[in-house]
């Protein structure tokens, strides 16, 4: 058996490879993302390994299509989270008043990304207080790196701007707002599943865009997009990640409307959707693939 969440797949395969040709039986655990680019990989997954486990139910429709045999297991991350967060506990943990709204402002954990996107978001934020003068914004920094990033560059796009910077605490963040506004990748699933309404807002160099353009074959960057096979969060990416649109995009979500309230519920039925006892169904996948 095999296992991998960020092992790059030109390590992992010979290794499955050359066990599968032992006769060992081998599980690839944490799919690649070989259904958003690059998808020629499949092949090589398939001729290396017996069984792929997938984390979400879109990744085993595609290994379907190639005749890779695959499981669906659920994520972990569903496991761990409530289906119903606790709005208010996670407000008294970070000391945000319970009647007033709240902005996160989540612009990565790279540091290309919060130098490519902070200063946006933060100038954004700024349109949204002009409607909302009680708008508290949070903004959780994974490390005291992206801390003094960011500090920086607030220091320039909005000197006298009040924000509650966190040292990391995403999810009571994302948990304790009325919206989020934020990059892509993991943050948005996450964000999914503490039920909170969200903007996706991303830029990357010019040329890098152009070549992901080329390259990925998804028609949405965000996973509760993947997952909805819709555009249930607006995306703005590239030229359109800038902060009239974000906070027109935001706006409806910090309202007392229904759009917000039509996006938890169905952040509700998707994360359902893959709450599914992820550790217990590979356990079970190992066990009948080794009686095999």
């Amino acid at each position: 058996m095999s296992s991998s969440a960020s092992t790059p797949l030109t390590l992992i395969s010979p290794l499955e490879g050359n066990l599968k040709k032992q006769g060992i039986k081998t599980i690839h655990y944490v799919s690649p993302s070989v259904w958003a680019w690059r998808q020629k990989r499949v092949f090589k997954i398939g001729r290396s390994t017996d069984l792929v486990l997938a984390f979400l139910p879109f990744e085993k429709a595609f290994y379907d299509k190639f005749n890779v045999p695959c499981r669906f297991i659920g994520h972990t991350m569903a496991d761990a989270m409530p289906l119903d967060p606790d709005k208010g506990a996670a407000r008294d943990r970070l000391g945000i008043p319970h009647s007033v709204r709240c902005l996160a402002l989540l612009p990565g954990s790279r540091g290309a990304e919060v130098e490519m996107l902070s200063a946006d978001f933060l100038k954004t934020a700024q349109l949204l207080r002009a409607t909302y003068p009680d708008l508290q914004v949070v903004v959780p920094l994974v490390n005291a790196k992206r801390r003094e990033q960011f500090e920086r560059i607030k220091a320039e796009t909005a000197p006298d701007m009040i924000v509650h910077m966190l040292d990391g605490q995403a999810r009571d963040a994302m948990i304790a707002s009325d919206a989020a506004l934020l990059a892509s990748g993991t943050a948005a699933l996450e964000c999914m599943l503490a039920k909170c309404p969200m903007v996706v807002g991303y830029r990357m160099k010019p040329f890098t865009f152009w070549l992901a353009k080329r390259l990925v074959k998804t028609d949405y960057v965000s996973l509760p997009n993947l997952l909805a096979g819709r555009e249930l969060v607006k995306e703005l990416l590239q030229d359109e990640c800038e902060p009239q649109a974000l906070a027109a995009a935001l706006q409806p979500l910090l309202a007392d409307g229904k759009t917000s309230h039509e996006m938890h519920e169905t952040f509700r039925a998707l994360h359902q959707q893959i709450r599914c006892n992820a550790d217990e169904q590979a356990a079970d996948a190992v066990l009948e693939l080794a009686k095999q």
